[in-house]
């Protein structure tokens, strides 16, 4: 219901607006003209969901991954139909994301631009900072110059921040009639010299195309341009990276039913060999340490034809845990194998924690937490449960950067887990036991696989029996 309220853009005003009296494509059928087949991973699609920028659905523009020419290619791609592609913080931050995304994996970036640049009254929270809008233009230089190419279609107007993305690119497509590029649109030249000057005059394409040069190729019509970029693509001399032959067996027990074992409640947990029965490929797995620390599973599997290592939580990450974690994480490194990371937090146990055990267990978490941070080779964390503290640390959270993570709806993500708060001794007023209840609502809210996607903090929340194709 989310996504759908997502894919609907600005409401039916906007998109009135945008197809009948701009005669726009939406964003979504831009990308099908674009892409060799539908196979499409859209990332973080519910950021800026809910947050407090007025009557914003969402972020205002799409990213993601899928191929073109037989290239795989990062696409960051405006959509107009909310608040006319204006950029919001997060917005940027989704942006930026996409860049990094696309920076360490030497993957093409292609740009549709159809944007009002900044949203103004946001301005201190997406201009002036290093990770903030210029960001983007930066990235796109230093990407230019470690060989990564960009490209970028102009199909709506690009306005002050949203015109420099195409004008940095490459090579550059614009489409007559509905493609514009200026640093300040008609209203504001009338404002500042009192001259009326028409769209196309300002900005056009004909003017960027046969006067100032800043786009490359004019074309007719957006299937037209889109023709025109997959022909920019296919003479970039980027070779696509070789497919190997991945002929793989489906596991022995359906992948849809993970979502009948995507645990819902945190008070207990359950056995992690079941979710992996229904991730690997045959549900071969080839365990290390199966005897040792077995609150947590390491071991070999294949993935879709692709090796890699597994580190799963399977009940609390204790010290003889850890140290096994960091043992496999070492091997996975120097072997050049990608590790897989399950998150699932167990729960707080019955009987305290001796004092002991806590002492043992913070240096062998820290042990994991190095071997996990220096790691060279491939990260993907899921999120299957309930993540809290140093175990999202150690299982490569978002602080470790993991190349990518992912999460399950029903996934928590907090510090803290506030169940725990019941185990705090009873303040002396009333006062004070409210607050303590305030601070619990408040944690239970932002702990939620919802908060975090809508925040960036996460690649996107994804449907417990797609895993395995994710």
């Amino acid at each position: 219901e989310l996504l759908e309220q997502v894919r609907r853009g600005g409401g039916a005003h906007a998109v009135l607006r945008h197809t009948q009296r701009n005669h726009k494509l939406f964003v979504r059928e831009r990308l099908k003209l674009l892409l060799d087949d539908q196979a499409f991973l859209e990332l973080s699609p519910l950021a800026g969901l809910g947050m407090p920028y007025g009557d914003v659905p969402a972020a205002g523009c799409l990213t993601g991954i899928g191929k073109i020419c037989g290239i795989w290619c990062v696409f960051l791609a405006s959509d107009a139909t909310v608040k006319g592609g204006t950029i919001y913080p997060i917005g940027v931050k989704k942006q930026l994301r996409a860049q990094e995304i696309a920076a360490e994996n030497r993957l093409l970036s292609v740009h549709l631009v159809d944007s009002g640049g900044a949203f103004l009254p946001l301005q201190s929270e997406l201009f002036p900072d290093k990770l903030h809008g210029g960001r983007i233009f930066y990235n796109e230089a230093i990407m230019s110059a470690m060989g990564i190419p960009q490209v970028a279609v102009v199909c709506g107007s690009c306005v002050a921040g949203g015109a420099y993305v195409p004008t940095m690119a490459e090579e550059a497509v614009i489409i007559d009639r509905i493609g514009t590029l200026f640093l300040a649109g008609p209203p504001l030249v009338k404002a500042a010299t009192g001259e009326s000057v028409s769209p196309e005059d300002l900005g056009g394409a004909r003017l960027h195309s046969q006067v100032s040069g800043c786009t490359d190729h004019f074309a007719p019509s957006e299937e037209e341009a889109f023709q025109c970029i997959r022909n920019v693509i296919s003479t970039l001399n980027y070779e696509p990276v070789p497919e190997a032959d991945t002929e793989h067996d489906g596991p022995l027990y359906s992948s849809e039913e993970l979502l009948g074992l995507a645990p819902q409640d945190y008070r207990c947990t359950l056995p992690v060999k079941l979710i992996l029965s229904r991730l690997v490929d045959g549900s071969r797995f080839q365990e290390f340490k199966a005897n040792y620390g077995t609150t947590l599973v390491t071991g070999f599997g294949h993935v879709e034809g692709h090796l890699v290592g597994i580190v799963a939580n399977n009940g609390e990450l204790a010290h003889d845990a850890a140290l096994k974690g960091s043992h496999f994480v070492q091997l996975c490194s120097q072997r050049g194998i990608p590790i897989l990371f399950l998150q699932n937090t167990a729960p707080q146990p019955a009987e305290p924690t001796s004092i002991s055990q806590v002492r043992h267990r913070l240096k062998a978490q820290a042990s994991m937490m190095a071997a996990v941070a220096c790691a060279a080779v491939p990260k993907i964390t899921v999120v299957i449960g309930g993540c809290y503290g140093s175990d999202s640390y150690a299982m490569c959270g978002r602080s470790f950067s993991p190349n990518f993570l992912f999460l399950w709806p029903n996934a928590r993500v907090a510090l803290v887990d506030s169940r725990h708060f019941s185990t705090v001794p009873q303040a002396g007023d009333e006062s004070d036991e409210s607050e303590l209840n305030q601070l619990k609502t408040k944690l239970e809210e932002e702990s939620s696989a919802f908060y975090s996607s809508a925040r960036v903090w996460d690649d996107g929340i994804i449907l417990p029996q797609n895993t395995r194709k994710v």
